[in-house]
């Protein structure tokens, strides 16, 4: 019994199947690790800012977590405060969050990751729910 070969590639059928078969997962995981990339980098470019003032309620803190040590840190020996800027999205989620006025960097990187996980209730204009950008100040005390 003669094994069928790809015309294309001369290559035995079996062989040719198997190695499309390894190859489309692959492909089919780029694609769609890139199709979430590029709507994400959408959804983020659409939604614009606005600035707080006359007019838009700001947001509300819902959910707060407080800067935590690393474990196998020895506790902060810092005293002082890191200022943040974010953007809270009309969903309440925070957003291009970053360091503005640095202590330590393993002290900023704390208040950087405890932010992440706040909550928000959106800020308003009007009834409708908006994006807007906000800085928050997280105090360190020696521990």
């Amino acid at each position: 019994m003669h094994a069928a070969a790809c015309s294309a590639c001369n290559l035995p059928t079996e062989v040719y199947v198997l190695s499309l078969l390894t190859l489309v997962p692959n492909i089919g995981a780029l694609a769609f690790t890139l199709m979430v990339l590029f709507v994400s980098l959408a959804v983020a470019q659409e939604e614009p800012v606005v600035d707080l003032g006359p007019g838009v309620t700001p947001p509300r803190v819902t959910h707060q977590v407080s800067p935590v040590n690393k474990p196998d840190a020895k506790g902060f020996r810092i005293s002082g405060t890191v200022l943040i800027g974010l953007v809270v999205s009309s969903q309440g989620e925070p957003k291009d969050i970053r360091v503005i006025r640095s202590l330590d960097k393993d002290v900023d990187q704390s208040a950087i990751e405890a932010v992440q996980q706040w909550h928000f209730e959106a800020a308003k204009q009007g009834d409708k729910p908006v994006a807007v950008r906000i800085t928050v100040e997280i105090r360190f005390h020696s521990m």
